[in-house]
């Protein structure tokens, strides 16, 4: 059984790969450079999302395929949303697990990722869509965790009474690993802590960890888009600076727990200081 694995060195394809590894599952790793080096990967393959033949090749014949938009502009998230349902719809793949990377999946916000929810319902090829909210990878960017240890306080562009569901991209592996083996869990899947926690409560297992007091600090949108454009640009930093602005105006970002792992998958996301101490921090 093989299964397809896109950004295989990055953030959220690596430890999908590693986890698949672990389950003893042959792995082809989409990369954007053909010579690197996948730990736990039989094969890799330059294969991107700008090319409806290379998908379409790379998906024929997989037990599975796991999908993730990129953060670049909105333009080509579109471009790629449908050279994906193109190539799924050609390759016809056993199962297609798609990780929405918290973005929207309303047809009229979602952009990019509800057209691509949408493309894969109608192909009706077996599939399955993560839902997660906010990532705790998110904390570990330089403006973020440097400002935990240098000054004891945690920034982030969210209300401090907002409660969300955090997941990590842990989670979201644990939760692939396990749809590409329950073909009969179809839809929607939210990956994320219930009950909700708020930006204090993240800021005291940040405290806990490290062994220091630290505060959560509310910041704006703008601030935020600033410290994120060296690592991501300008184009894809205004536009998550944006979504962060829509959400002020939310009550709260929390799964639902009749769609949520937890209760579909019997998978329970790790907390703030588990994830923590597995990722070595």
């Amino acid at each position: 059984m093989t299964y397809v694995i896109h950004g295989a060195t990055g953030a959220q394809g690596a430890p999908v790969v590693a986890a698949l590894a672990a389950a003893g599952k042959a792995v082809t790793a989409l990369t954007r450079n053909a010579d690197a080096v996948v730990d736990g990967a039989q094969r890799v393959a330059a294969v991107g999302y700008g090319s409806t033949a290379e998908l379409t090749e790379a998906y024929r014949g997989a037990d599975g395929v796991f999908v993730h938009l990129p953060v670049v502009s909105e333009e080509d998230r579109q471009t790629y949303a449908r050279n994906i349902v193109a190539a799924v719809r050609a390759a016809r793949p056993a199962r297609v697990v798609f990780s929405t990377s918290g973005a929207p999946t309303d047809p009229e916000t979602g952009g990019a990722t509800a057209a691509l929810v949408s493309g894969l319902a109608d192909i009706g090829v077996s599939h399955a869509v993560i839902a997660p909210t906010f990532y705790l990878e998110n904390l570990l960017m330089p403006y973020v965790i440097d400002t935990v240890r240098e000054r004891g306080v945690l920034p982030y562009p969210i209300r401090v009474d907002f409660p969300a569901s955090w997941a990590s991209h842990l989670d979201v592996a644990d939760a692939v690993v396990a749809l590409f083996d329950r073909p009969d869990i179809t839809g929607v899947v939210s990956v994320g802590q219930f009950p909700a926690i708020t930006g204090p409560d993240l800021a005291e297992a940040f405290g806990a960890h490290f062994v220091q007091d630290v505060v959560f600090e509310q910041i704006t949108p703008e601030q935020f888009r600033r410290s994120v454009t060296p690592l991501i640009g300008e184009g894809p930093a205004a536009d998550v600076a944006g979504a962060y602005a829509a959400m002020s105006t939310l009550p709260d970002r929390s799964i639902t727990p009749e769609n949520s792992a937890q209760k579909l998958l019997g998978i329970t996301p790790r907390t703030t200081g588990q994830w923590l101490t597995d990722i070595g921090l």
